[in-house]
């Protein structure tokens, strides 16, 4: 071979692999577990399975981890912290530490993502950036391997080879290209027997009556101003293939030394927020931000903006092509959700058909130059609340949430309100007039905790055998509304984690582990590194509690910790005991679970015993700050040494009589969390 020939060869091959073009062999990694998507589950199902002594891979086709976590979601979606488990409670028992409290369910974006940097840190796992999914090679129902491409220099590709597949997605890409079945939309209530299911029209986050949909008001040949459709309202209760409304969680601040301020974006047009004017015009005296954002405080004078009311941060209807969209649309389907609400936020600034107080309480804030800060201080994660939904071994309904069908394969628990955000804005008549209304929106609560299939984590059998899927997950769209918040993204992260490594060690299929097992082990081995776990004594374990005087269980609150709690403590003296059962002598921070009620008691009494010595103190349930959607706080009663066995216990003591006690839960935390 010539010089010249060999020199020109070298060339050739050495072009074709940094194109990415088939004259050479795209490179191969082989791990035990590859995870696809680095929202808060990825991370969690990441770390969990590095713990478990298995080969990771985590491919994330952005630039950070944690998803809406990280991506604005500071005011938590929990619903019951009862259903935080494992991993997932750990990470917000992180978060309070960062804050100098217990635990923290609300806080900034740059210091949830340094979090979740941390696991990947602790857990040495291997990340991906900056890729995603190209194409996915089955044999015999299992995924043999995927290809995965740059996400900006898409010729750049690479093949991942793995035992496990989990997609972490909010958009079930991976699923989809394995041929695992999934449904996109609104079940017809018919097809699983619900009630709210499907086209609803509603009064939340609604507009009053009599607003005017046209350009010219009163005249239809005028056209419909922005946002409104003119698709007929259907039945109650049809099912269709829409989508509800994506949106950003959007931080700003209104500290001057951190502030950029709002300008008028790129691309804007005040004609978008026509339909917004005629609100305002139409709600004299509301001069609040707050009447039409949910504008939630965050630590450091940051914010968690979200939807509230007719016309908001909910781009209504313009995103149902994005579940099933190529990778262009996708992000053309985004830019137009950035344009809108930058113009959104300006528009409240500076629009002169905005009453003043709204635009001198507008110009206050702006955008934190401490977040967000290789993205124009813009969150890059936009709110997908719901894509694909897999249809799996188990479909989870509105029957689970309720409680009217309860599963004994629970790996996982949801405890939020069946909760859809609006699908559809459009015209109704009413009286012989036509108005416009927003259609979808549905908030339907009142239940406790409940568990979660793991057969609605993993596809049919006949579909694949090795892929689990605890984001896009089995489940109808009103039940995944309640299922779909941030923390229970994490504990199924976990769940499904370990259920991958026990089908590996099994040399089984997802569909053929040992479900006991995987339970049993969730609850022993909480942290996923063997630690002693911590002791719970809820008021409903009647071998762990004892009582004198006159209590009654409570459970159409939902502020308890769990479906329930004790009210009661009308005498002097009156008494809870609660009793743990020591497996492990070590030092224990102990804590009182405080739900917040009506009419409480200016007083409770606390005594521990810790085996040897007795200890008292007193609670002011008034002086108790709740911080966050939560129903109530861990009140810290101090660190004990407590021995092995039934010989300690916490007692709640009535002390006055000026209100009702609430009895909940009491927890036990070795100190070496």
């Amino acid at each position: 071979m010539s010089r010249a020939f060999a020199n020109l060869l070298l060339v050739v091959v050495t072009a074709a692999l940094f194109l990415g073009t088939p004259a050479l062999a795209q490179p191969v990694k082989e791990v035990d577990i590859c995870i696809y998507g680095g929202t808060s589950g990825g991370v969690i199902a990441a770390y969990t399975a590095q713990k478990y002594k298995k080969s990771v891979l985590l491919i994330e086709p952005g630039k950070h981890l944690g998803g809406m976590t990280t991506g604005g979601l500071g005011l938590t979606d929990i619903g019951n912290k009862y259903a935080i488990t494992g991993l997932a409670r750990d990470y917000y028992r992180r978060i309070g530490k960062h804050y100098g409290k217990f635990e923290q369910w609300i806080f900034e974006p740059h210091v949830a993502e340094n979090l979740f940097n941390e696991y990947i840190k602790r857990g040495q796992v291997n990340v991906l950036y900056s890729h995603r999914l190209n194409n996915v090679k089955k044999r015999n129902q299992r995924i043999q391997e995927i290809t995965i491409e740059n996400t900006t220099n898409p010729s750049q590709k690479q093949v991942i080879r793995a035992k496990m597949f989990i997609d972490c997605s909010y958009e079930g890409d991976l699923m989809a290209k394995a041929g695992v079945s999934y449904t996109v939309g609104r079940e017809d209530n018919s097809r699983y027997g619900e009630t709210i299911n499907g086209v609803q029209l509603m009064t939340g986050h609604q507009f009053p009556d009599g607003i005017d949909p046209y350009k010219i008001p009163g005249n239809p040949t005028s056209g419909l101003l922005w946002g409104i459709s003119n698709e007929p309202l259907l039945p109650n209760g049809t099912g269709d293939r829409k989508v509800q409304a994506y949106n950003y969680r959007i931080c700003l601040t209104d500290n001057p030394a951190n502030l950029v301020p709002i300008t008028r974006p790129a691309h804007y047009d005040s004609s978008r927020y026509d339909l917004l004017a005629r609100l305002i015009e139409a709600q004299p005296g509301k001069y609040s931000l707050n009447q039409y954002f949910i504008w939630s405080r965050m630590p450091n004078h940051k914010t968690d903006i979200n939807n509230r009311n007719g016309f908001s941060t909910d781009m209504i209807g313009m995103n149902w092509d994005y579940p099933e969209a190529s990778y262009e649309q996708r992000a053309e389907i985004i830019r137009q959700h950035e344009i809108y609400t930058k113009g959104l936020l300006y528009f409240f600034g500076h629009d002169a058909r905005v009453p003043l107080p709204l635009r001198q309480e507008m110009l206050k804030w702006g955008y934190p130059k401490d977040e967000y800060t290789d993205s124009g201080h813009w969150s890059p994660q936009l709110y997908v609340r719901e894509a694909r939904r897999m249809i799996g071994s188990y479909v989870m309904t509105q029957a689970n949430c309720q409680g009217k069908e309860v599963v004994t394969d629970g790996v996982g628990m949801a405890a939020y309100t069946m909760d859809s955000h609006n699908t559809h804005r459009i015209v109704i008549e009413k009286d012989g007039r036509k108005m416009v209304k927003n259609e979808g929106n549905v908030e339907v609560g009142g239940f406790g905790p409940y568990p979660i299939s793991y057969r609605s984590l993993i596809p049919k059998e006949a579909d694949c055998q090795n892929l689990l899927v605890p984001v896009c997950l089995s489940a109808s769209h009103i039940a995944y509304g309640s299922i779909r918040m941030e923390p229970v993204f994490m504990v199924l992260g976990q769940s499904t984690a370990l259920a991958a490594v026990m089908a590996i060690n099994a040399k089984t299929s997802v569909q053929k582990i040992d479900i006991a097992k995987l339970q049993q082990e969730l609850i022993q081995n909480p942290l996923a590194d063997g630690s002693i776990p911590e002791i719970l004594v809820d008021e409903n374990d009647l071998n762990a509690v004892s009582k004198t005087g006159t209590w009654h269980i409570e459970q159409k609150n939902k502020g308890g910790y769990g479906p329930s709690y004790m009210l009661g403590g009308l005498q002097v003296g009156d008494k809870v005991r609660y009793t743990p059962s020591i497996k492990q002598t070590a030092n224990y921070d102990v804590f009182v679970y405080l739900p917040r009620i009506e009419k409480a008691t200016s007083e409770i009494g606390v005594r521990v015993f810790d085996g040897k010595t007795q200890q008292e103190t007193t609670i002011k349930p008034a002086e108790v700050v709740v911080l966050g959607q939560t129903s109530g706080e861990w009140v810290p009663l101090g660190r004990y040494e407590l021995g092995v066995g039934q010989n300690n216990y916490v007692e709640l003591i009535t002390k006055q009589t000026d209100g009702s006690v609430a009895a909940d839960a009491v927890l036990f935390v070795p100190v070496a969390h």
